[in-house]
């Protein structure tokens, strides 16, 4: 057994360096963050700027007959804690929409 596994040694050894190349250090554990999604959110009426200052890290469009809200939600549990938010408030809502990447509408 201890024969054939210094075999085994001695032939990795033979092999040329560019197949035994070893990994970069550091490297196999980082990860690249992903981006942020972003969120357009309708909603109906004209919201005052009072009720807009509680949807922090959003930004609002208002328009005559709806409200646009639009920014970065990081994860489902924020984007369910927005539409709560909206319900409690008593707002209508009335589209949610995942931005594609890259949009800054």
């Amino acid at each position: 057994m201890n024969q054939s596994s210094g075999g085994r040694r001695s032939a990795w050894r033979n092999h040329p360096r560019r197949v035994t190349r070893p990994h970069p250090l550091g490297l196999d554990h980082e990860r690249v963050p992903a981006p942020v999604p972003r969120y357009e959110i309708r909603v109906r009426g004209r919201v005052s700027a009072a009720t807009l200052s509680s949807f922090e890290g959003m930004d609002a469009d208002v328009a005559s007959t709806e409200t646009v809200l639009h920014g970065p939600v990081a994860d489902q549990t924020g984007l369910h804690g927005l539409l709560d938010r909206i319900q409690s408030l008593g707002l209508e809502l009335v589209e949610v929409r995942r931005l594609p990447p890259g949009d800054r509408s």
